[in-house]
């Protein structure tokens, strides 16, 4: 049997967006998986700040993939760091003082937030139960450092008349309300590609799973695209394989599928 490289996203995939809790069965697999001989890492959109809902697969993880590619690292060595230009981050951050929406600012150490319509906290803290967002520093401060990540809080229709405008950066939306801006060519799909580059994988044998529209890179870079139940549909549509949902043993049955474990 050939050992794959497993790359996971977080929200909707690992962990559930209704319990906020990995479910068993995906623990189990991962179990598995390790111990079968493949290599489980983490692709997600989430700067390490605020990865904090991981801990019953810690143990189990070999590298992460993290805003959304812009932060590549096995332990603690950095495997790539790209930064948004200076002058598109204090653009978007000057938009979102004028415009008066919500804009999470996540500089390579610290991450600042603005929050004028109380959507950051209604969606990043209620709905996803993201933690440590109070640890946030004032964005002046974030914006001495390198800037990895925008989250933006704005409506599909502007984030394509905006991005047009700023060709140096790249968009990813995995939910209604925002979007992650990063600098183009950090995405997940190339966050595989550095890493099997650093290990000395085969991209072949790498298998990918999502559910969002950020996923959609990594999906189509993998050797196996594993889209979610839950997953948008044009996720789906660019799948190899569609699974069941996160909720219902979706990552337990696509390995079992694919004769991983």
């Amino acid at each position: 049997m050939e050992k794959y490289a497993l790359f996971f996203d977080i929200d909707g995939t690992l962990v559930s967006f209704k319990t906020h809790e990995i479910p068993p069965s995906t623990i189990l697999a991962l179990t598995q998986a390790k111990a079968n001989g493949h290599k489980v890492f983490i692709a997600t959109g989430r700067p390490p700040l605020i990865i904090t809902n991981l801990g019953a697969i810690e143990h189990l993880i070999d590298g992460y993939v993290t805003i959304n590619g812009a932060l590549v690292y096995v332990g603690k060595e950095v495997v790539c760091c790209k930064n948004i230009p200076v002058e598109a981050a204090r653009f978007f951050v000057d938009d979102a003082i004028k415009k008066n929406y919500g804009l999470i600012v996540v500089g390579e150490r610290d991450v600042a937030v603005l929050d004028p319509q109380g959507e950051v906290n209604q969606i990043f803290r209620q709905e996803i139960a993201v933690k440590n967002l109070n640890l946030a520093k004032p964005v002046e401060e974030v914006l001495q450092q390198r800037i990895l990540q925008l989250t933006s809080f704005f409506k599909e229709e502007y984030e394509t008349e905006l991005m047009a405008r700023i060709p140096t950066c790249t968009s990813g939306r995995w939910h209604p309300a925002f979007t992650d801006i990063t600098a183009k060519g950090a995405d997940k799909g190339e966050g595989i590609r550095v890493m099997a580059k650093h290990l000395g994988f085969d991209p072949q044998y790498t298998m990918a799973f999502g559910d969002g529209g950020n996923d959609s890179s990594m999906i189509l870079t993998a050797g196996i695209g594993v889209a979610m139940g839950n997953a948008i549909d044009s996720l789906k549509q660019q799948a190899d394989y569609v699974t069941t949902s996160v909720d219902e043993d979706g990552i337990l049955n696509a390995l079992k599928h694919f004769k991983l474990i």
